[in-house]
């Protein structure tokens, strides 16, 4: 299958990205790793990339866009790919359908993981890392540590990344709403979006999106 996952920060979309590749056997291509790849290759784009994100400014679409196309050239992705973070915005999904179109092939579904604002509020910015080993991550309402602020696999201090503050989150929301969110009501106009519920046990979301998408391939 060749899917996009799409959903606001906290959805859980990287977890059940990887689940869901994994059972369907598709590649996972994250935007995050296309980048990290690119650069740590130094491969052209990722030196390109690299210029911009050094003075401080936004890699452009265009960049995005080849770096998503090469790795979906990729032979393991020949059968299906799992899409994750990208498209990013509506001239990165019409980009994406045209470079499909080119290569004769469709997505067939775009998984929408709905979660609740204040739910992604109270996930994000309940987290804290150990300082010691940030692998060490304890929620204060889902997995506190028996401590207040001391990590229970080493003994470091707990601490909340800047980025995970309240009014952060809710930047990153905004900026969700604003430049992501649209790419759904396009998606729609194609018959393609099938939203779930992103609240629960992480077993039962990846039950519940593969359900979907079982449903939307038999319906095609």
């Amino acid at each position: 299958m060749r899917i996009v996952l799409v959903g606001p920060p906290g959805a859980g979309k990287g977890t059940q990205a990887t689940r869901l590749a994994a059972t369907l056997r598709v590649p996972h291509i994250s935007t995050g790793d296309l980048f990290r790849a690119n650069i740590s290759q130094q491969t052209e784009l990722g030196k390109l990339a690299k210029s911009y994100m050094d003075a401080g400014n936004l890699v452009p679409d265009e960049v995005t866009i080849a770096m998503a196309k090469d790795r979906m050239e990729q032979p393991d992705a020949e059968n299906g790919f799992l899409l994750d973070g990208f498209p990013r915005n509506v001239s990165q999904a019409e980009a994406l359908d045209e470079l499909l179109k080119t290569e004769g092939i469709k997505l067939e579904a775009v998984l929408d993981l709905e979660v609740p604002e204040e739910e992604v509020v109270k996930r994000i910015a309940g987290r804290r890392i150990c300082r010691n080993d940030s692998a060490h991550v304890f929620h204060v309402t889902y997995s506190p540590p028996a401590q207040d602020g001391v990590c229970d696999v080493c003994g470091g201090e707990l601490y909340q990344r800047d980025d995970d503050s309240e009014e952060t989150v809710r930047k990153r929301l905004e900026v969700y709403h604003t430049q992501t969110e649209p790419i759904i009501d396009y998606y729609k106009a194609q018959g393609l979006v099938v939203t779930i519920s992103s609240l629960g046990p992480v077993d039962e979301i990846t039950r519940r999106a593969l359900e979907a998408l079982k449903r939307e391939d038999a319906g095609k």
